[in-house]
């Protein structure tokens, strides 16, 4: 009979090998982090940001490059916040780490009429306090939890209440130029992290001690693409995929692309066409309406 235990620890050991692999990939990718950088974990107390937090204190061991790391959470004097708990798993961990503490809570409160969603100012009052204390302790790199299934949502967002195509890249430069906003989770999906979380038992904090409501459109977006996942396995892959591979020649944004200066060359002296034949792919390089006549020939076959 099979050990259960040992069953255990070999998926967890899977599971985490494989979230170190595409954190690692997604670094690489964009060049997330370089010698001698300094990199700000902002930790929320949920599941996304103690499996970054995680990940990157075991990149730091055994990436090619030195970086430092800095964990940072606002406490933002929500009645009911739990103050000892990050401090002590931080403590437990080892990494250094600072709590900024800044009642943002009460300027939510007083802005955001009671019952309205207040989730949209609360981050944008997060964002800003954690820039400028990035800002002034010489931090390279600010690291944000946002995973992939948080980029696909925000995507479909935008395409369907906000009228842009656009998500949350894996590495931005903030609007005042100040600042590097990286996100190492990015090829990370979801569920992934929830099974690293129920395996390593991160002291969770709930992100529901205002009363707030989780954003409904967000919700929705999650349930739609949660869908998706079930009856079309590999969907989210492949969307995922497009984001990677645009073609601004094939859409319609003018710009971005230069529409209204497309002119023909008729000088053009060579073509190379390529068609699919019967028996695989054909390719032909002739000249003028040469070319197209052997094209027509080969799909006449």
């Amino acid at each position: 009979m099979s050990d259960p235990n040992q069953k255990s620890r070999t998926q967890f050991n899977k599971l985490q090998k494989k979230l170190r692999h595409t954190v690692g990939d997604a670094i690489a990718d964009y060049n997330m982090i370089e010698n001698g950088d300094k990199v700000m974990v902002c930790l929320s107390g949920g599941k996304d940001s103690f499996t970054l937090l995680d990940i990157l204190m075991h990149l730091q061991k055994t990436a090619p490059v030195e970086f430092e790391l800095i964990a940072v959470n606002l406490d933002q004097k929500q009645p009911g916040f739990p103050e000892h708990v990050l401090p002590e798993y931080l403590e437990s961990v080892g990494v250094p780490y600072h709590i900024i503490e800044k009642d943002t809570y009460s300027v939510v409160k007083r802005v955001i009429p009671e019952g309205n969603t207040t989730c949209g100012l609360c981050s944008r009052l997060r964002r800003g306090t954690l820039y400028g204390y990035a800002e002034a302790n010489n931090v390279t790199k600010i690291a944000l939890g946002h995973h992939r299934d948080d980029i696909l949502e925000t995507f479909f967002l935008n395409i369907f209440y906000g009228g842009k195509l656009k998500a949350m890249p894996p590495k931005l430069l903030s609007d005042d130029k100040k600042n590097i906003i990286i996100r190492p989770l990015a090829y990370t999906r979801e569920k992934d992290i929830e099974r690293l979380a129920a395996f390593k038992n991160y002291p969770i904090i709930p992100c529901n001690l205002c009363g707030s409501q989780e954003n409904l459109q967000r919700q929705a977006m999650k349930i739609m693409l949660n869908g998706w996942d079930k009856q079309f396995p590999g969907r989210l892959e492949t969307i995922f995929t497009s984001l990677q591979n645009v073609a601004p020649s094939q859409l319609a944004d003018t710009q971005l692309f230069d529409f209204a200066g497309l002119m023909r060359n008729p000088q053009a002296e060579e073509q190379v066409m390529t068609f699919i034949a019967r028996d695989g792919v054909y390719a032909a390089s002739q000249s003028g309406t040469g070319a197209a006549n052997a094209g027509l020939d080969v799909l006449a076959q």
